[in-house]
């Protein structure tokens, strides 16, 4: 049987791509993203035409991970529209790219808000139905930066997704109990096929970004075709939407999915942090967290 799941900032790129393979894969999908009667009214009917042509389920809700009162009204519009919600995909993020320095305390809360606390309103609207019906599965789109190889002039977006994964891992173990799974999908840099290069934020302070460039100049250009000569010929962004959809579809879901084709490490290390762990839980007498 088809699943209920609400995908967030699902307007475009990793979002837009889930939606429409679970979907396909005959799953209820509710597009979460902002303005879908303004600014992204394009997408919604690009998603509504989408259904049409596939015969698929798909709606698009008005979802603003900045806003508890908006993350409240989705899930409840959910709820209300199909007497359930069985999966959430924290998807909704922002990237920015520079030196650190260059960015204000605001800019780093800012983007702590979309990429962290996002996360924990979208998590405070829909866990209690989750946990009420004793079921249920959350996905986060992490990031391999969080322990792979890392470029600079990446900081703080690298910082929130990095705080991102370490709550989803103990969501993980608090959840799993009330018969809720936990899965983090960790995508690599993926340079074609997204936005998140092109539509990256830059620092406020265009006075210390300069000064950067008379050691560091055009870093931020290197470090972004460099990028893209690792990525193989054969990566496809699609991969990680098919990630998410195996995810869902899979009986037991696995904790950690790796969508890495320029294997940057995070694999590894990720390997190894996720182990230690499992052992730290059976040495406090918790093993059925694991």
């Amino acid at each position: 049987m088809g699943k209920v799941i609400v995908v967030t900032g699902a307007s475009s790129g990793f979002g837009a791509l889930a939606v429409r393979a679970l979907a396909r894969a005959g799953h209820t999908v509710y597009a979460g993203m902002r303005q879908t009667t303004g600014r992204n009214a394009a997408a919604v009917a690009e998603l509504g035409a989408f259904g049409s042509e596939n015969g698929v389920d798909v709606h698009a809700v008005e979802l603003d991970v900045q806003s508890q009162s908006s993350a409240d009204a989705a899930v409840e519009l959910i709820i209300a529209e199909q007497g359930r919600l069985d999966v959430v995909v924290h998807n909704a993020g922002h990237m920015v790219t520079g030196p650190a320095e260059a960015f204000t305390p605001e800019q780093y809360a800012a983007l702590y808000d979309v990429n962290v606390l996002g996360t924990q309103r979208v998590n405070r609207a829909a866990l209690p139905h989750l946990r009420a019906q004793h079921s249920g599965h959350v996905v986060w789109v992490g990031s391999s930066s969080t322990r792979g190889g890392t470029p600079p002039y990446l900081a703080p977006y690298f910082a929130a997704k990095a705080a991102m994964d370490a709550i989803a891992v103990s969501y993980r173990a608090e959840l799993l109990r009330f018969g809720i799974e936990t899965t983090i999908v960790v995508p690599g840099a993926f340079t074609h096929g997204t936005n998140h290069f092109a539509h990256s934020g830059t620092p406020a302070d265009a006075e210390v970004a300069a000064a950067y460039e008379e050691f560091y100049p055009g870093l931020m250009e290197q470090v972004a075709s460099k990028l893209a000569e690792l990525e193989p010929s054969w990566a496809d962004v699609g991969a990680v939407a098919d990630a998410i959809v195996s995810v869902v579809d899979a009986p037991k879901p696995p904790f950690r999915v790796h969508v890495d084709p320029s294997s940057d490490g995070a694999e590894v290390v990720n390997g190894v942090a996720d182990r230690v762990r499992s052992e730290l839980l059976r040495r406090v007498e918790l093993a059925d967290l694991i």
